[in-house]
């Protein structure tokens, strides 16, 4: 083990990725934390949505039925998403020769992007079925994303996946799969930024600025301050090994992906203006009598 290695003071606390085995049937950390992700987000979306206070007149344009109906449309975006991205962005070639692979969520590979692109795709069908404003409840799924982002974090440093670059800090760790030589622990740096601080952000924005008044505005805040904190973590997480670094030693697909995200960002933030909306009835609601 090299000198480097013995500087590490923390140990990798080396978590079995299945929670449960029953029989052939595993429950593993990373599906769990898709669950708790999206649980978590539906309920606190739900709440968003019935806070008249929130919205502009008191008047919110996304019912809780919308959530429910929405739960099913978000994951499969989700889901599948973030599958196709992890397979062209990241590993094409091995699913290639295996296509099977790609039905293999378990073992990991999800991408970030191709998941933002599946969800956006869902909001854009839902809320044109619905004849919902697409933006006011694009805000909405913002707020919540950072559950998801949370726990998927977690379930990577758990599965000893997507560690860091070689490090001397005191917080270092050997993970199992990455050598003999203390690293970043980059998927606890993710979780604490995109998880944890972003969502403390968009709380501010939502209940002490009231931004869900403005439609695209917390939507935006989301992209912005999660391009750049993944910018931020990539300098300190080792790239895909299959991809490697794109240019100089330090550029990352993570980097290329999230700086079309900071443009978007910026032209919601600069264009966004409040709107009200009409009072909508939950459906099976009798209508105010005249």
């Amino acid at each position: 083990m090299s000198s480097l290695s013995l500087m590490a003071i923390l140990s990798y606390p080396n978590i079995d990725p299945v929670l449960l085995q029953l029989g052939p049937v595993r429950l593993h950390w990373y599906g769990l934390a898709y669950v708790a992700g999206i649980l978590c987000g539906w309920l606190y979306a739900r709440s968003l949505a019935g806070n008249p206070r929130l919205w502009a007149n008191g008047v919110s344009p996304i019912s809780k039925t919308d959530i429910d109906d929405f739960i099913l449309w978000v994951t499969l975006g989700i889901v599948v998403g973030g599958r196709l991205g992890s397979i062209l962005f990241y590993d094409f070639g091995r699913y290639l020769e295996d296509p099977l692979a790609a039905f293999a969520i378990w073992e990991g590979g999800m991408s970030f992007h191709g998941g933002l692109v599946g969800v956006v795709l869902a909001l854009v069908l839902f809320t044109r079925s619905r004849r919902l404003p697409l933006f006011s409840l694009i805000d909405v799924v913002a707020a919540v994303v950072p559950f998801g982002l949370f726990f998927g974090r977690i379930a990577n440093f758990i599965n000893g996946e997507l560690w860091g670059a070689p490090s001397d800090v005191p917080w270092a760790m050997v993970f199992p799969t990455g050598g003999d030589v203390p690293r970043h622990p980059s998927q606890l740096y993710e979780a604490g930024l995109e998880g944890i601080a972003l969502f403390l952000l968009l709380r501010l924005l939502t209940h002490h600025f009231k931004m869900l008044r403005k439609p695209r505005f917390v939507g935006s805040a989301f992209l912005g301050f999660y391009a750049c904190s993944r910018i931020f973590v990539e300098f300190f997480r080792m790239p895909d090994v299959q991809l490697g670094y794109l240019y100089g030693g330090w550029l990352t697909m993570g980097m290329v992906l999230s700086v079309p995200m900071l443009f978007v960002a910026a032209w919601g933030l600069l264009t966004a203006r409040e709107r009200t909306y009409a009072p909508r009835l939950e459906p099976g609601a009798a209508p105010a009598a005249e």
